[in-house]
């Protein structure tokens, strides 16, 4: 089995505002580490909002995201993840406890968030439950199982401090991303832990910022290109490849859910 970790940011450009870096992660068989999970699981989810017939939809936020319906297939899409994993947030403070806790406090430092604690999110329950179930039946039927969502939350003032700091927006990014990287290393290395990040502007070359982000492990190039770059890192007998790649959000099931 092979644990596949999804890593991909929202807010980071044109309009910043807050910035959130995501992971999802997926306990699949091997031989669907390369497959299009769309297809595998096209009982439950699709790419495009267009003929779901109640399927949820699993895309880019920008793709998902539309005048008409707002955030509601974003909405969805999250909620019934984490129904799926045992959750069922009602207000943004509960859903915020379950993927970015570490932000919570911060929130008391801006106006327009002191009614977190009652801002409701609106769902139709049997739609949720179904949606939920028809998942979980798709992803067991294929081996699969969904592990956990996970996020990071920059908000503005936090945010600014950080690249204050690093004087560099995408070392901000980085650092991020870096935490979910870590994150995934230290609890859920198997015989397998593959992690597919969206790749972040026109890097290549992601040798010195893994050094520098995890410096106490042996680190190997696989591959650099201007399409993938590759990596396995190595520490106290436990490794994990690392894959920065163009359109990984189209492209790979749990970068788009992230």
């Amino acid at each position: 089995m092979v644990v596949l970790v999804g890593i991909d940011e929202a807010g980071f450009g044109p309009i910043l505002g807050p910035l959130v870096v995501s992971s999802s992660t997926f306990l699949l068989p091997h031989h669907l580490l390369t497959a299009n999970l769309w297809h595998i699981l096209g009982k439950s989810a699709g790419s495009r909002r267009k003929h779901l017939a109640g399927r949820l939809l699993i895309a880019d936020s920008k793709k998902a995201y539309s005048k008409s319906l707002g955030i509601k297939h974003l909405e969805r899409t999250v909620l019934a993840c984490l129904r799926y994993l045992g959750k069922k947030p009602a207000t943004l403070t509960e859903l915020l406890t379950l993927l970015s806790p570490h932000c919570l406090e911060r929130l008391n430092d801006y106006p327009w968030y002191k009614g977190a604690d009652s801002y409701r999110i609106s769902t139709d329950s049997a739609d949720m439950a179904i949606a939920s179930a028809v998942l979980k039946d798709d992803l067991a039927s294929n081996g699969i199982e969904l592990l956990e969502l996970r996020s990071y939350c920059l908000d503005v003032g936090y945010y600014n401090k950080m690249v204050a700091t690093a004087k560099n927006k995408a070392s901000v990014l980085f650092t991020t991303t870096s935490r979910l990287i870590k994150n995934a290393f230290d609890n859920f290395v198997g015989d397998d832990l593959q992690i597919i990040v969206d790749r972040q502007g026109g890097r290549v070359r992601y040798r010195k910022n893994l050094q520098r982000m995890f410096p106490d492990m042996e680190l190997k190039i696989l591959k650099e290109t201007p399409a993938n770059s590759s990596y396995e890192l190595q520490a106290n007998d436990k490794q994990m490849r690392l894959h920065f790649t163009v359109g990984a959000d189209d492209r790979f099931l749990p970068v788009s859910l992230a």
